[in-house]
């Protein structure tokens, strides 16, 4: 993949596409051409080879899909956290105010992976009076994933 991704750098840079096109064309490089460790190095050494100009435009360009492809893990991260705390608050709350404290509920708790149906199921469980009646509402948020 190496052999393909400094050709394909300078014919981004040749082809002085404005910001937009760029990204799209280097969201498939960053898709199709993701480099292991190795590459990653062999990379490095092939930019010291260039003209400094032309490597500093592809660093630029590589860079940029690097920075965006932080920012997409950051968001993902912050969900993926926010689910999270979520199933800890309902495992907590069922097992606090109903008694329900066992793996099988905690492990039903951690099926649900969509926020909106954890925070449907907190907001639920709060109405909920005995703990027959948080059974049927945990049940009930785990088949709508189905």
């Amino acid at each position: 993949m190496l052999f393909l991704l400094i050709p394909s750098q300078r014919l981004l840079k040749s082809m002085k596409l404005d910001p937009a096109r760029m990204e799209l064309l280097g969201g498939f490089f960053e898709t199709y051409l993701k480099l292991n460790q190795q590459e990653e190095e062999e990379f490095s050494l092939e930019l010291g080879k260039l003209d400094w100009k032309e490597a500093d435009i592809i660093v630029q360009i590589t860079t940029s899909w690097h920075e965006r492809g932080r920012t997409v893990g950051k968001a993902e991260g912050k969900i993926e956290g926010k689910v999270e705390r979520t199933q800890e608050i309902i495992y907590k709350y069922l097992t606090n105010r109903f008694g329900m404290e066992s793996s099988a509920v905690r492990n039903k708790v951690q099926e649900i992976n969509d926020l909106e149906i954890l925070d449907n199921l907190l907001a639920e469980l709060f109405t909920a009076n005995s703990r027959e009646e948080a059974h049927t509402i945990l049940w009930n948020a785990i088949e709508k994933l189905f």
